[in-house]
């Protein structure tokens, strides 16, 4: 059997936590800031795990990961 590849743009955008847990960046922080509040900027800083049901799609973006 060969391998199966892997979707590019998977691999930018998400990384595994040792667990197997999927790692991903904040969703809503690109543009618009003015009309967000503060404490939602905050509250979207850094990374965030994904739900199960996320993780179960990326997964088969990223066999390998």
């Amino acid at each position: 059997m060969p391998k199966i590849k892997s979707k590019s743009a998977a691999k930018k955008r998400f990384r595994f936590t040792a667990t197997g847990k999927v790692i991903s960046a904040q969703a809503g922080k690109r543009h618009g800031m003015i009309k967000r509040t503060n404490k939602q900027i905050r509250n979207q800083r850094g990374t965030t795990i994904l739900t199960p049901a996320d993780t179960r799609i990326v997964r088969t973006f990223l066999p390998y990961g």
